[in-house]
């Protein structure tokens, strides 16, 4: 099985993607699919989210 290609691999985070990364926590959206929406990998994406005290619902 081939690795999943992400856009913005090790590239850093802008302020763009940070206020959507926000605003879908704040919808209730999941790891999975924030991480996709904003074309990151889901470990880049807990990780950012950690730093900066966003809370992402986890989804079963």
């Amino acid at each position: 099985m081939a690795k999943e290609f992400f856009e913005r691999h090790k590239q850093p985070w802008n302020s763009e993607e940070a206020g959507k990364l926000r605003n879908l926590a704040a919808k209730g959206h999941g790891l999975q699919a924030i991480a996709k929406a904003l074309g990151r990998s889901e470990e880049s994406t807990k990780d950012f989210a950690k730093k900066n005290k966003i809370e992402i619902l986890k989804k079963r």
